[in-house]
């Protein structure tokens, strides 16, 4: 049995990566972390796991976690994985952070866009980018993964095939994306209010989101050159799940059957369904899995891809415990849901 330690066990995040700990066949939880909640019982701070997790939760602490498990989960606010994180922790545990800080290969940029200052950057060049459908190979039995982002998740997974095939313009490239209020996380902000969010939609971050750095390192690695994309989120009134609808211009000549064979690079990923209808973030909700369509505007020229996720699942926590699931030679899909929670 592998055994987990989550550090931020009480996040929305960390919470259901708990939930699926719980109930995968092949890992045990040995170490429960919060700041907040330090000295209580899991399922006190979340009634529907009494019973299934009623673990003491301890103070955040990575040494204590790596003395215990075999596999640590940061999720952890930007600035502290890499103020934590040391070459001596890692020769115990593998470390997976759902968090920033070791998801940009480049030091200045992190700090540019997340204001904070990176403390391990000599760590960068071990840490391997968590996105299996393309790192697979890069992610089995590394000791650091950084675990992407959510809006990157989805963004990078619906434009990768047309960029590596070399079939839009790469300066055409605009993201919609809408995600669910749980992206915001657990902690108090008036913005994130019943009242502040229910019958209202917003975009926020605009030309400045942090995941944008991390779309585009993913995208320019797999267009061979760099890339930049306009890049904007909305926050919609629903608990959890991301569209994002994203806006390219085709090169000339470029057919529906060339686009057609882009997205075969996926066929037999047990996480991606190409679909024919339209996405929608129910249809993915409590699974792993990544909905995407494309519609091609002959009128304009444009191709419209669009991805569905669970931003806690796929986006989070599931996707986390995929890269467990490689780091540890186990069948991908372990302990993961490939169809959604609810049929409807």
């Amino acid at each position: 049995m592998i055994k987990a330690a989550v550090l931020g066990a009480t996040g929305y995040a960390g919470a259901e990566l708990v939930r699926l700990l719980a109930g995968h066949p092949d890992a045990e939880i040995a170490y429960l972390a919060s700041h907040s909640y330090a000295g209580r019982r899991f399922s006190d701070i979340y009634p529907g796991m009494r019973g299934v997790v009623d673990t003491v939760l301890s103070e955040d602490s990575i040494e204590k976690a790596s003395e215990c498990a075999d596999v640590i989960f940061l999720a952890l606010p930007a600035g502290l994985a890499s103020s934590s994180v040391t070459p001596e922790i890692l020769s115990h545990s593998a470390v997976i952070d759902l968090g920033a800080d070791f998801r940009l290969h480049d030091k200045d940029t992190y700090e540019k866009w997340y204001k904070t200052e990176h403390h391990s950057p000599e760590l960068l060049a071990q840490a391997v980018y968590g996105l299996p459908e393309i790192h697979r190979r890069s992610i089995a039995g590394k000791r650091l993964v950084a675990n992407p982002g959510c809006y990157t998740t989805c963004s990078i997974l619906t434009l990768y095939p047309l960029l590596k095939h070399g079939l839009i313009r790469k300066d055409t490239i605009i993201i919609d994306a809408k995600s669910g209020t749980s992206g915001a996380g657990r902690s108090e902000k008036v913005t994130s209010l019943f009242c502040e969010v229910d019958e209202s939609i917003k975009p926020y971050g605009v030309a400045s989101h942090r995941h944008t750095p991390e779309i585009e390192q993913e995208l320019s690695e797999a267009a061979g050159e760099e890339v930049v994309v306009q890049f904007t989120p909305h926050l919609v009134p629903m608990n959890r799940g991301i569209l994002s609808t994203c806006y390219a211009r085709l090169k000339d000549g470029v057919t529906e059957a060339d686009v057609a064979a882009a997205y075969g690079i996926y066929d037999g990923e047990p996480f991606i369904r190409i679909i024919d209808t339209l996405p929608e973030t129910r249809y993915v909700k409590g699974s792993n899995t990544v909905d995407i369509s494309y519609r091609i505007d002959g009128r304009t020229g444009n191709i419209i891809a669009m991805g569905a996720i669970d931003n806690l699942v796929k986006g989070a926590a599931g996707q986390a415990v995929q890269n467990m699931n490689i780091i540890f030679s186990l069948e991908e899909t372990t302990g993961l849901s490939v169809g959604a929670g609810s049929p409807f």
